[in-house]
């Protein structure tokens, strides 16, 4: 099913791991893009990205959820998605909320039917690939006679944190504190060659 609203206003995104690279590539082509379909548009451009932070996406993302554009036009799926599920996830998110989703070179357009179909096939993957980690950790794992989780490899128990779960932060959290007390100490030592009492 394509989404077959209208698109006046686009996103484009463009990314880039590291300061030293360039997406002027991207840029380029995605302008040319908006410019070629009419639309208006707002450039996004990430210059320095890794797995856990892209926040100039996460903040785009945030406007697409509120409908803030009707479409999201990249350069290359990776360039918005650094993995099948990720891609799977979010696409399909935005799409049910009736915003499309446009890849130039990976031909995926949520407005066509090929891309569609292109699409559904990577969510395919995706999904295969979800399957395939979910049982290689479900062999990873036995249930002992009194119902325990244990590794396989280790013998040990797995699972969630018993009662005393909080106890054991506030002991970690002040054995950090003492060590961090101690390590101020030396420091103080080698500086001044003389201990100063508390």
């Amino acid at each position: 099913m394509k989404n077959d609203k209208e698109i006046k206003k686009v996103a484009l995104y463009a990314r880039v791991s590291t300061r030293d690279q360039s997406p002027e590539t991207q840029k380029v082509a995605l302008l040319a893009k908006a410019k070629g379909e009419g639309w208006k548009y707002q450039y996004f451009e990430e210059k320095q990205s890794t797995r856990k932070t892209r926040p100039i996406k996460y903040n785009l993302y945030q406007r697409l959820l509120k409908k803030e554009f009707d479409a999201v036009c990249v350069w290359k799926i990776d360039r918005w998605a650094r993995s099948s599920q990720e891609l799977s996830r979010e696409i399909t998110t935005l799409f049910n909320r009736g915003v499309n989703f446009i890849s130039l070179t990976d031909n995926i357009d949520l407005t066509s039917a090929s891309g569609v179909l292109q699409f559904n096939i990577i969510s395919a993957f995706a999904q295969f690939e979800r399957d395939i980690i979910s049982e290689r950790t479900k062999e990873s794992f036995y249930t002992d006679k009194t119902g325990t989780t244990r590794s396989i490899k280790t013998g040990k128990s797995v699972g969630k944190r018993g009662p005393d779960k909080e106890k054991r932060s506030r002991i970690g959290y002040l054995e950090r504190w003492n060590k961090k007390r101690e390590d101020v100490k030396k420091q103080i030592l080698n500086q001044d060659g003389c201990e100063q009492k508390e």
